[in-house]
């Protein structure tokens, strides 16, 4: 059961991508034009969503474990910070360019599609530098340390 609750909550999850439109680029561009030719349909998909998280977070925090018998690990930060606010631009200006976020775009990779794929590969550079951004400013430091001591 640990393996197979995780693949089918993500199944099921892809399958609503699909069938919402969410895996459209053109829908999606879509509905981020709020001054040109506005689709509004997935406003009716997000609102959808925020409901049904809104319960399934509540049922979770009670249970306290995931379906799969795992500890529950939610985030207890509530701070709003630059790496939140710069996270949150950078997130933005890709979907808007690319008409994909993440979730989608591995969604796609499943129909072959190479903007998708080119998409989830720069994604995956950006986590890459993210996690080695940290060693990468402590290294300076740790120099200086030394040069000091």
């Amino acid at each position: 059961m640990n393996c197979v609750s995780p693949f089918l909550v993500g199944l099921l999850f892809g399958l609503g991508l699909c069938l919402s439109g969410m895996t459209n680029p053109m829908k999606v561009l879509g509905f981020l034009d709020l001054a040109g030719a506005w689709d509004p349909s997935l406003a009716f998909v997000m609102g959808g969503a925020v409901v049904v998280a809104f319960f399934a977070f509540r049922v979770a925090k009670r249970r306290g474990r995931t379906l799969s018998g795992a500890p529950l690990d939610l985030p207890t930060s509530t701070a709003i910070d630059g790496r939140l606010i710069g996270g949150s631009l950078l997130f933005g200006v890709g979907w808007g360019l690319a008409g994909l976020c993440p979730g989608p775009a591995v969604t796609d990779i499943g129909f072959l599609d190479g903007r998708a794929a080119l998409f989830v590969v720069a994604m995956i550079a950006g986590m890459a530098v993210f996690a080695v951004l940290p060693a990468l400013r402590a290294a300076p430091t740790a120099k200086a340390a030394l040069e000091d001591g």
